[in-house]
């Protein structure tokens, strides 16, 4: 199991299953879209991190019924 960075919050979680599901852009550009909803809490690093805790975590929370549609 991967460790839950402590700036991941579930929000960021959540709002990252909505935008791949609106398909609004491809998930290698999403953190522009992080950023600019939580800035000025999540910028340049931070937003790597969360974005990287999603992608390494996805499928498990998809498999799990964790992802928000």
């Amino acid at each position: 199991m991967i460790e839950r960075p402590s700036i991941v919050q579930d929000e960021h979680l959540t709002f990252l299953d909505k935008l791949r599901a609106s398909g609004a852009t491809n998930m290698y550009g999403a953190g522009a879209y992080l950023e600019r909803e939580f800035r000025p809490e999540l910028e340049g690093p931070q937003t790597i991190v969360v974005l990287g805790y999603w992608m390494d975590t996805f499928a498990g929370r998809l498999e799990a019924g964790e992802v928000a549609e």
